[in-house]
């Protein structure tokens, strides 16, 4: 397939290569076929509860994987590398966001003293609208009728937009340097019972409560899953 980039009018060819990247081999063979000049890291599990039950299936792809890719860049001389990380990663209280902070400490390491590859790390949080973002999941229940599940009345997270978040991916690969860290401004956290309350509400429906006991929609607390903080 081709993609027209509207800056300069010119055609990029999108090329669909399957494979894992804790398949060292295949990383090599893709990155030297394509004269791949830049990579940005995404392939990672991400879904934390799930991860809890799967640790070495997390660990063999998040840490192990990051690990291939890395080392194959380094070796193929690619010119940038951007690891796509998490909040989570810092002080981790999840196997997840272990597994990820593990990550950033082996492109860190392998970037040092390395001047062939560029190397940024990046860590954001939630991305509305992404895969298994809880805007879809709320947008759902609400069509259906409710309830509406919310894990915990405290429960907060940070959100971002998927253009703002690839915009300052990018950007941050313009300043990638020997696997320096890169912290978005994502601004204050948002209480998950805040943000569905507002949905139903702009939804034109009313929330079913002890106070409204003929509202539309009810909010029930299914409560923290495995490694939620």
């Amino acid at each position: 397939s081709l993609f027209l980039n509207v800056h300069t009018s010119t055609f990029i060819k999108i090329v669909s290569c399957l494979g894992s990247i804790c398949e060292k081999k295949r990383v090599r063979k893709v990155i030297q076929e394509n004269n791949i000049k830049v990579i940005i890291h995404a392939a990672a599990l991400k879904h934390v509860p799930l991860v809890e039950e799967n640790i070495s299936i997390a660990v063999e792809n998040n840490i192990f994987g990051t690990k291939s890719l890395i080392e194959e860049s380094i070796n193929n001389k690619v010119e940038n590398f951007i690891l796509v990380s998490t909040d989570k990663a810092v002080r981790p209280t999840n196997v997840m966001g272990a597994t990820k902070r593990i990550s950033e400490i082996v492109v860190q390491e392998h970037s040092k003293n390395n001047l062939t590859t560029k190397s940024a790390i990046v860590r954001f949080g939630n991305v509305l609208g992404s895969s298994g973002s809880v805007i879809p999941l709320f947008e759902k229940q609400i069509r259906n009728g409710g309830p509406v599940t919310v894990t915990h009345k405290d429960m907060t997270r940070y959100f971002m937009a998927i253009p703002e978040a690839a915009q300052l991916v990018l950007l941050a690969g313009t300043f990638a340097d020997q696997g320096r860290v890169f912290l978005l401004d994502m601004g204050k956290p948002i209480k998950i019972e805040t943000m569905a309350r507002q949905m139903i509400e702009l939804s034109g429906l009313t929330i079913k409560d002890k106070s409204n006991e003929k509202g539309d929609i009810e909010i029930i607390y299914s409560g923290k899953r495995p490694g939620e903080k």
